[in-house]
Formats: C-alpha cells, sequence, structure tokens
C-alpha cells in the first residue's frame, strides 16, 4: 500500500482552510455592497479552485505529480466554468429570490441585521460543506500512488458531467433569451433527457474527481465528497428548490410525467 504523508497533509488543512475563508469574507464584503449576497453562488466554485491550488502548492514533494495536475486541472476548468457562468449570469444586478426567502428573517434587504444573518445562514454552512466536499482534491494532492485506471475512468466520468451541466446552462441561458418563450417549459435539447441536467452535470463531475483520487488509498474514505454533493443538488438547494419554484408553472405537471427528475433516461412518450 502506498504511503500516505499524514502529517504533512494534516498541516496543510489549516492553510486551505485559510485561503478559502479569505475568499468567503471578499464574498461577503462584496455582497454589502451590492445589496445582494447571491453573489456566493458566483464563488461556489471558485472556492474549490482555491483550495485546490492551496492543497497543489503544500504537496509539492509529497503527493504523485500525475494525479495532483489531474486534480487541479480538472478542479479549475470545473469552477472557473461554473463561477464565470454564474457571475455572468447575475449581471442584473439583482438578488435571488432563494436568498430573499432564505434572509427574510433578517429583515430589509442591505441592513445591518440581515448582513449579519447572512453570515449565519449563508456563508458559514457553505463554508463548512466547501471545505468539507474539497477532501477530494485536499487528499487526493497528497496521495503517492501513481494514476490508474480506476483515474481515468473518473476522467471520463467528469467529462461526461461537465458537457451535461455545460450544454444545459447555454440551452437554459439560450430559453430565457427569448421572450416569445416567457412562462413556457424548457423540454429540448439535455432538458428533454433530465428536468435538471445542470445539477446532474454537476454531480457526475464529482463522482469523476472522487474517482480519481479513490484510484489510491486512502483517497475511498473521501467517498463523503461526492455523496454530499449530490444530497444537496437533489435534496436541499438545487432540484428541490428549482422542482417548488417550477410547480405552479404552465405544462410542468406534464413534464415532470415525461421527463427523468435527475439521471438522463430517454423521455417517455407523451
Amino acid at each position: 500500500m502506498p504511503h500516505f504523508p499524514t502529517s504533512a497533509w494534516l498541516a496543510s488543512l489549516p492553510v486551505s482552510l485559510l485561503a478559502l475563508l479569505a475568499l468567503l469574507v471578499i464574498t461577503y464584503l462584496i455582497g454589502v455592497r451590492q445589496r445582494r449576497h447571491v453573489v456566493i453562488d458566483a464563488a461556489w466554485g471558485i472556492g474549490f479552485v482555491v483550495v485546490s491550488t492551496a492543497a497543489f502548492l503544500q504537496s509539492g514533494s509529497d503527493g504523485d505529480t500525475g494525479r495532483r495536475i489531474l486534480l487541479l486541472v480538472l478542479t479549475a476548468v470545473w469552477g472557473l466554468r461554473l463561477g464565470g457562468y454564474l457571475a455572468w449570469r447575475m449581471r442584473d444586478g439583482h438578488e435571488d429570490p432563494r436568498y430573499d426567502d432564505l434572509l427574510a428573517p433578517g429583515g430589509a434587504r442591505g441592513s445591518r441585521q440581515r448582513n449579519l444573518f447572512a453570515i449565519r445562514r449563508v456563508y458559514l454552512p457553505q463554508a463548512i460543506v466547501l471545505f468539507l466536499v474539497s477532501m477530494v482534491q485536499q487528499v487526493g494532492m497528497f496521495e503517492t500512488g501513481p494514476l490508474g485506471w480506476i483515474a481515468w475512468i473518473g476522467v471520463a466520468v467528469w467529462a461526461v458531467g461537465i458537457v451535461f451541466e455545460a450544454l444545459g446552462d447555454r440551452q437554459l441561458a439560450q430559453f430565457r433569451a427569448d421572450p416569445s418563450r416567457r412562462g413556457t417549459i424548457l423540454d429540448t435539447g439535455v432538458w428533454a433527457w433530465t428536468r435538471h441536467p445542470n445539477y446532474f452535470g454537476d454531480s457526475a463531475a464529482w463522482w469523476g474527481l472522487f474517482l480519481v483520487t479513490a484510484g489510491s488509498w486512502p483517497g475511498v474514505l473521501t467517498v463523503i465528497s461526492p455523496l454530499l454533493m449530490t444530497w444537496a443538488l437533489v435534496a436541499r438547494t438545487g432540484k428541490a428548490l428549482t422542482e417548488q419554484r417550477m410547480s405552479g408553472r404552465p405544462g410542468h405537471a406534464d413534464y415532470v410525467a415525461r421527463t427523468s427528475g435527475f439521471v438522463p433516461l430517454p423521455p417517455k412518450r407523451r
């Protein structure tokens, strides 16, 4: 079994955490200035890039070079694409209705009480989840075993996820840009195979990253990362909230009846 540099890995955790907290503090200050805390959505993917970079720099003489570079590149492509897309989508300057609902008990938008409330309800929970999920990168960067066939299967799974996520986001952006489609349901392209291609793609990308790490001990223990990410996407912040918001839209019930809820499947006949 390949040796794992436990002491070096443990010493790296506080540094990675501080790098993540620095990003979230900057994001919080931007949110306060813009009077909207949806900006943390754009920082979500970038946060994983920051943590991965910190772990990469600290694991220089300890981890397998091939795995370190692969994890950093795959995470950066996923995180920067997602962060860039969400930042572009926020260009209207408005708060997301999800955050209005979540932060309503904190008071009026822009108030000091609401901003402090956002730390507890938004920033700290996301910091904890992001740090835990990023164990795939934080452990993988220090693994000494060479890349094997499991890692390359992971790259293929990651690629499938990126394709679904990017296509889903692109098709949704084109759909929203068409005024004639306002109030209707997007049910073409990858959206005909799954009601949430972007969330499925996100989940698949993380299972792929996990497989890159799981190819060497103790990477298999980081299975909590894709499980936690998938659970959040399905039951908490992704699919569940979107379905709730879309449930009253005309044609949604029919769309649900013929289209897979998460994993892409051939659409049922109308």
